[in-house]
């Protein structure tokens, strides 16, 4: 293997992820979103949830995407969000520490997968509960972490920005609304110098931090972003996977000319997560 477990940027070509089978997914009340869903009446279909997942893991393959699965537990609902049991950075995995007792268990089999997977994992969080969905690679070396204290708690955003702050990065802690849950539901790399971002409730100095850094904003509307509207991943060479829901982001991101995959995931997007929420990169080309 050329290229080494690890990523240093959101957007280096996508060569491996990790996903989870849907088997035991259904709705609870883990955010605004899903809370809103389950007041509306909406019923889940597990059918759609497994043709919906079955259909994105898809669109990775003919990416030329290696596709690997943690084992299903009965007992981990919201395991299928992949995004939050770790992050990957250059040297490999850090395994974080979900909040809500339903995911707390999620560790295991995310250590599990690594160990057996061979890849060595860098650290495992412990100063309090932290979630995959809250860590952004900007470009190589820097990062944003959200905190909305609901699921990634403060001190263990510093933890892990003291870990990277170490090997030279530049960190940012970013206090987020907490209705937004994760950052990943706020912003999303796409691209080099390329974000989805929910400006209308982004902070001012978040969002001038960006464009210090020179990265094109893509606005989505705070509506919008409530429906996993930001929610995309980049595939590399000019490719986002998004979702069928996300229709506002897909045309704006097919104008500036990208390729943009968008299966059907609302039994997921209902639920509180979108495309981003339902993987790990644990390999990209690097970039830096």
């Amino acid at each position: 293997m050329d290229t080494p477990w690890g990523v240093d940027s959101e957007y280096g070509r996508l060569l491996d992820v990790l996903l989870c089978p849907p088997d035991n997914f259904r709705w609870l009340p883990t955010s605004a979103i899903s809370r809103k869903t389950l007041d509306s009446g909406l019923v889940f279909s597990r059918e759609d949830a497994l043709r919906q997942h079955a259909e994105m893991a898809s669109v990775y393959e003919e990416a030329g995407v290696r596709v690997h699965l943690l084992e299903a537990d009965p007992a981990l609902p919201y395991q299928v969000f992949a995004r939050d049991s770790s992050i990957n950075v250059p040297d490999g995995p850090i395994v974080t520490q979900c909040a809500q007792w339903w995911r707390r268990g999620e560790y295991a089999h995310v250590i599990r997968f690594y160990r057996e997977a061979g890849i060595p994992i860098r650290e495992m969080v412990t100063a309090g509960s932290f979630e995959g969905g809250d860590f952004m690679i900007v470009e190589p070396g820097v990062a944003a972490i959200g905190t909305g204290e609901e699921r990634t708690q403060e001190q263990a955003a510093r933890q892990v920005a003291g870990w990277l702050e170490a090997d030279g990065w530049e960190v940012r802690v970013e206090r987020i609304p907490p209705h937004f849950l994760h950052i990943d539901v706020l912003a999303c790399m796409l691209g080099e110098k390329l974000a989805a971002v929910c400006v209308e409730q982004a902070s001012n100095g978040f969002v001038a931090w960006l464009r210090e850094k020179g990265v094109e904003i893509v606005p989505v509307t705070l509506a919008a972003a409530l429906k996993l509207g930001v929610n995309g991943v980049a595939l590399g060479g000019d490719r986002v996977l998004s979702t069928a829901e996300s229709q506002e982001l897909n045309d704006r991101l097919r104008a500036l000319g990208l390729t943009v995959y968008d299966p059907e995931l609302s039994a997921f997007t209902l639920g509180g997560g979108g495309a981003h929420c339902l993987m790990q990169a644990i390999r990209r080309e690097r970039v830096g």
